[in-house]
């Protein structure tokens, strides 16, 4: 018998619509369960064959627990080697080499020392740093928000320097990015599932969160979808994540990836809606039965996206 598990924390509404989901379906000798640990060994088989993670960013015990069972032979979702090296500024760097359109961004130090440092560890960054240049590359008004992580957390809507340096002086050790803002005519949240299956959703990103997704949206343009497919699977494809989310500006016709690097995307149903929560409860279902019809004992299940498949074998960026 096949096992899928699903790791999740806080959530109500998905992780049991998920398993009810995947066992309605009788696909012969698979099953799903929530995830059961109560042991963990180096080297020993989990017991699942394919694990849906909601939870191991907030807890890194769990993010080692997974690392442990895919070495195993378990296939997780989302790849939690990956997921651990991954951060936003990365990201957005490998987009600029792939066609895809992000907004200007710089990467900088953390206000405060980190542990254990001191002005020698820093003495090959030059301080101060020409914030007038920064400035006038990114402009203003901008973002400033954290180089890794999500949920909205330690992010600033800034329209001048003097409030770039307010909040800089907030942010204590963290490794801080300042990006243009997007002056956007419309704005879209997609998911992006086994790297194939997307949904794409008018999304209001100034409302509360409750009320971001549009109830009864109206169509979109034929062009502007194709362009956000492509650039959805460009995304999907080089960062090899299997359950994601990408947002998506759109500027003088021309999509903007905002933000898309969400692992662990809501997929809640009182914040998703009732549509969109039935399209992720079954896209997630068949993607994870069709990773378990997939699964071969004692070999690597994880996915990998072309950035690390095509770097590990020398070819180009043009080629992922």
């Amino acid at each position: 018998m096949k096992k899928i598990g699903i790791l999740f924390g806080q959530e109500t509404t998905f992780p049991p619509a998920f398993v009810e989901r995947v066992n309605s379906k009788e696909e012969k000798g698979i099953t799903a369960e929530f995830v059961k640990i109560d042991k963990v060994a180096q080297g020993e088989l989990s017991g699942y064959d394919v694990i849906i993670d909601r939870i191991s960013q907030d807890v890194p015990f769990y993010r080692a627990y997974l690392k442990n069972a895919a070495v195993s032979g378990t296939a997780v979702i989302n790849n939690p080697f990956w997921w651990s090296a991954d951060e936003k500024f990365f990201n957005n760097a490998l987009m600029t080499k792939l066609g895809v359109a992000v907004p200007k961004t710089v990467l900088l130090p953390s206000n405060q020392h980190p542990d254990d440092t001191d002005e020698n560890s820093f003495r090959n960054l030059n301080y101060p740093m020409n914030w007038d240049a920064i400035f006038s590359y990114i402009g203003f008004p901008a973002f400033f928000k954290p180089f890794a992580g999500g949920g909205w957390k330690n992010v600033y809507h800034l329209n001048s320097p003097d409030d770039f340096f307010k909040a800089y002086n907030e942010t204590g050790q963290l490794v801080m990015m300042l990006q243009e803002e997007i002056n956007f005519t419309e704005y879209f949240r997609c998911y992006s599932l086994d790297r194939k299956d997307f949904h794409i959703m008018r999304y209001e990103p100034k409302r509360p969160h409750h009320l971001r997704y549009v109830q009864n949206p109206k169509p979109v343009d034929k062009s502007l979808m194709e362009k956000m497919k492509k650039t959805i699977s460009i995304i999907s494809n080089s960062l090899g994540y299997d359950f994601n989310t990408i947002e998506l500006a759109v500027r003088d016709s021309v999509p903007y990836a905002i933000d898309f690097c969400n692992p662990a995307p809501d997929a809640d149903k009182n914040s998703v809606g009732e549509a969109n929560f039935e399209w992720i409860v079954e896209a997630a279902s068949n993607m994870a039965l069709r990773r378990a019809k997939a699964h071969k004992a004692g070999q690597n299940n994880l996915t990998w996206g072309s950035f690390i498949k095509n770097f590990a074998n020398n070819k180009a960026l043009s080629e992922l």
